[in-house]
C-alpha cells in the first residue's frame, strides 16, 4: 500500500505494460490469475505471502501454469531461503529476488545470491548508499555497525513534524540524506549486510541479536510455518531471546528442547530462544509484516505465567 505497490505499478506504467491488482490475498486466485493473464511480475511481502502461494501450489493448485512468469520480489519483509527453494522448486525459470528500501528512500538494492542463514541478509547497492555512524553521520569503518543512509531523490521531510524530520533526515557536503530504520554493516567489496531494525535490537547479557536473523533460522526447521522472534525481559540477563512460533498444519508439538537443537546448527549460541510460544497464527500486518509489539506481549506474558 506504500513504496512496493505504487513503485511496481509506475515501472509497469512506464513500460506499456499491464497492471494486474487484486483486491485481496487469497493463492489460488492469484495463481489463477497469473495462468489467465500470463503475469510475468509478482510483487508481494515475505513468507506471509509467498509460502501460501508455494503450499498452493504444491497442492490444490498443482499444475498451474506458470511458466510466463520472469520474477517474483519481495520488499518489507525477507523471503527466507527455506520458503523461496519451497517456490523454486515448483517453478523452476523464476527469478526470486528479495529487494530492500522503505517509503522515504524508494529502492536501494537487492540481496546477493549467497544472502541466508550462514552470511546474513546481503545487498549490492549504489554510491547513493552509505553505512553511516548516527552520531557523526560519516561512514563507517568496515564491520563496524551503522545506520543505512541515502542521498540524492530524497523527500525534504514529514509533514507537519519538524521533530521525526530532524531525527531522520541530515545534510552533509551540500547533500540531503535519508537515515533508514535499518543497521548493517559494509565489507571491503561494498557489499552492505543488514542486521535487522535498530528499534527491534535484542539486547541479551550485552550482546545485540536482530530477530530476522533468528527467525530465518526458526523457518528452516521442517514443523514451521511462520515465527516472529523478540526480547523478554530476564534478571540475569537484561532480555532473552523469545521465539514465538506458528507450526505447519498436523506438524508434531513443537518443544523448546527440540528448537534449540534446531537453531544450534545455525546460530551463535547467544542468539538461540530461551523461551517459546505457540500459536495458532503469528500475528502480521495486513500487508504481511511483523508485528512484533504483539509477539513481544505474548512472550512475555508467557514468560510472566510461567514464573
Amino acid at each position: 500500500m506504500h513504496g512496493t505497490s505504487t513503485l511496481t505499478a509506475f515501472i509497469g506504467f512506464n513500460f506499456g505494460q499491464k497492471i494486474v491488482i487484486h483486491r485481496k490475498y487469497v493463492p489460488e486466485e492469484v495463481l489463477r490469475t497469473i495462468e489467465k493473464e500470463k503475469v510475468s511480475s509478482v510483487s508481494l511481502v515475505g513468507d506471509a505471502m509467498l509460502r501460501p502461494l508455494a503450499d498452493a501450489l504444491a497442492g490444490p493448485m498443482a499444475g498451474t501454469d506458470c511458466s510466463s512468469l520472469f520474477t517474483i520480489s519481495s520488499s518489507g519483509a525477507i523471503m527466507s531461503e527455506t520458503v523461496r527453494a519451497q517456490f523454486q522448486a515448483l517453478v523452476p525459470t523464476v527469478m526470486i529476488l528479495n529487494n530492500f528500501g522503505s517509503s522515504e528512500s524508494g529502492f536501494n538494492g537487492t540481496a546477493t545470491d549467497d544472502s541466508g542463514p550462514a552470511n546474513g541478509f546481503r545487498l549490492r547497492v549504489n554510491a547513493h548508499v552509505a553505512v553511516v555512524d548516527l552520531a557523526t553521520t560519516e561512514p563507517v569503518a568496515v564491520g563496524e555497525p551503522g545506520r543505512i543512509a541515502l542521498r540524492g531523490h530524497v523527500p525534504l521531510g514529514y509533514y507537519n513534524d519538524p521533530a521525526k524530520t530532524a531525527e531522520t533526515f541530515f545534510q552533509r557536503d551540500g547533500e540531503r540524506w535519508v537515515l533508514l530504520g535499518d543497521m548493517a554493516t559494509v565489507d571491503e567489496d561494498g557489499v552492505v549486510t543488514v542486521l535487522g531494525r535498530g528499534s527491534q535490537c535484542i539486547n541479551t547479557g550485552g550482546e545485540k541479536v536482530y530477530p530476522e536473523e533468528v527467525e530465518e533460522a526458526l523457518k528452516a526447521h521442517p514443523d514451521v510455518y511462520d515465527a516472529l522472534v523478540a526480547g523478554v525481559p530476564d534478571e540475569k540477563w537484561g532480555n532473552h531471546v523469545a521465539a514465538v512460533v506458528q507450526p505447519r498444519d498436523g506438524a508434531d508439538p513443537l518443544t523448546l528442547d527440540d528448537i534449540q537443537a534446531h537453531c544450534r546448527t545455525r546460530l551463535a549460541g547467544y542468539k538461540i530462544p530461551r523461551s517459546l510460544v505457540v500459536m495458532d497464527r503469528i500475528q502480521r500486518s495486513p500487508s504481511g509484516k511483523a508485528d512484533y509489539r504483539w509477539a513481544r506481549s505474548v512472550a512475555t506474558d508467557a514468560a510472566e505465567a510461567g514464573r
